[in-house]
Parts: structure tokens; C-alpha cells; sequence
């Protein structure tokens, strides 16, 4: 069977693409810790998502680490204040080297695991300098070259968008996963540009969205939801 590290947040995006990848490989789920100020509730929900799907095609997460604070400073990710807007525009969320942290550790790892190929959860119209073909082409190459094993960067959703991925894969208990810049509690924040692309996506592909946000949770009186509910409904 083939073999694929894919790296994975617990956002929607990712997290589709590890359960696809699984239908034809032996998937290793990789996460990476920078100090990103979602990263606790991101991996919770990724927990979430791989007990619901219970594929035994996806190996044990395995965590690596490269800290951004040294690099980044005072920066909205890693917890200061000015986390974007509903209203502002994707470029507000751009994380310098994010792509370049991401799959350079992946690469090590593969090297060190006889694993050849690096799937990411790439959608179309991202418009990030380290999100483009010719940046996977031309990176994979190099990487190849300097630790000597054959590294591909495989972005499958590279000609989709969030809706489409949404539309094509609403089987999958996309309630789980978490697009969120500012989670409160394990829940949605419902005021970040990241919940805005979620919520606008969800809109266009039709299909109903059952992700709870911080504002419906609170006129609900709810303080926390766990993931019991929806992991009886995918695991009967």
C-alpha cells in the first residue's frame, strides 16, 4: 500500500484530505506546533475528527515542533491582540513561511520514515507566495536534493474551493473540525475572518452547517460542546 504524511490542523481542509488520502494509502497524520494561539483547540478537534472517521488506514498523530514567537514577535498568531476581522480580506491572515515550516519538517520526518510523499490541504484562489504549484514543484525538488530521499508535495484541493470540498465531501463529520483564529472554549468564535470563509463556504455548497459558533452557543446558555454526540452519529 502506498504511504502519505499529510499534515493536518483539525481545520475542514486538511482534515478531508487525510480521510480521502486514507482510502488508497497508509496515511501518517502530521501536526506541527508553532505557539499559534489555536493550536490547543485545533488539535482537539483533530482528536475528534480521527475517532469519529476510525479508518484503519490512518496511523497515531505524530507531533513536530517549530515555534514562530522568536520570528514572528508581536503578532496576532501567537496572542496578541488584532486577530482579522469577518470584514477583512485573506490577506490579513497571511502567516510568513507558514507552507515552508510546515513541509519542511514533513520532508525530515519522511526521510527518517521511508515516506516519499507530503499531502497539504491547498485550496484554489489561496493566495500565498508559499501555496502555489510552482512553489510545490520547485521546494519538493530541493528538498529531495539536500536530505537525498525523493520528496513530492501532493496539494489534491489545489483546483477546488472550500465549497466544492465542502459539497463533495459532506458525508464526513465536518462538524468536528475547527477553521478558527479565536476559539472559545473548542468553539467557533463566529467573528474571525477564518469563521466568515467557513460560514460563506457552507453557504454556497448547500449543504447545512452544523458547526456551532460562540454567539449561537451563548443564546443557547451553552459553555462547552463535546464531540460525544457526533462521534455516537459516525461510529453507528
Amino acid at each position: 500500500m502506498d504511504r502519505i504524511a499529510v499534515l493536518t490542523s483539525g481545520g475542514l481542509d486538511s482534515s478531508v484530505l487525510l480521510a480521502e488520502e486514507a482510502k488508497a494509502a497508509e496515511v501518517y497524520p502530521i501536526y506541527v506546533r508553532c505557539g499559534l494561539a489555536w493550536e490547543d483547540a485545533e488539535r482537539k478537534a483533530l482528536d475528534s475528527f480521527l475517532s469519529a472517521l476510525n479508518d484503519p488506514n490512518v496511523r497515531p498523530v505524530t507531533t513536530l515542533s517549530a515555534p514562530v514567537r522568536p520570528m514572528y514577535g508581536d503578532h496576532w498568531s501567537v496572542g496578541a491582540d488584532g486577530v482579522p476581522g469577518a470584514d477583512e480580506p485573506d490577506t490579513s491572515v497571511f502567516l510568513p513561511g507558514r507552507n515552508i515550516l510546515l513541509i519542511g519538517l514533513a520532508s525530515v520526518w519522511c526521510s527518517t520514515h521511508n515516506v516519499s510523499r507530503i499531502g497539504i490541504g491547498s485550496l484554489g484562489g489561496n493566495p500565498f507566495p508559499d501555496a502555489t504549484p510552482d512553489f510545490f514543484q520547485k521546494f519538493a525538488s530541493a528538498l529531495t536534493s539536500g536530505l537525498d530521499h525523493v520528496i513530492e508535495v501532493k496539494a489534491a484541493f489545489r483546483e477546488l474551493h472550500k465549497s466544492d470540498v465542502i459539497k463533495r465531501f459532506h458525508n464526513l463529520p465536518l462538524e468536528l473540525t475547527l477553521t478558527c483564529m479565536a476559539p472559545l472554549d473548542g468553539i467557533h468564535c463566529g467573528q474571525c475572518n477564518k469563521c466568515r470563509e467557513r460560514q460563506v463556504a457552507f453557504d454556497r455548497s448547500g449543504v447545512p452547517d452544523a458547526t456551532i459558533y460562540a454567539g449561537a452557543a451563548a443564546s443557547l446558555g451553552l459553555q462547552h460542546v463535546s464531540p460525544e454526540p457526533f462521534l455516537k452519529k459516525w461510529n453507528s
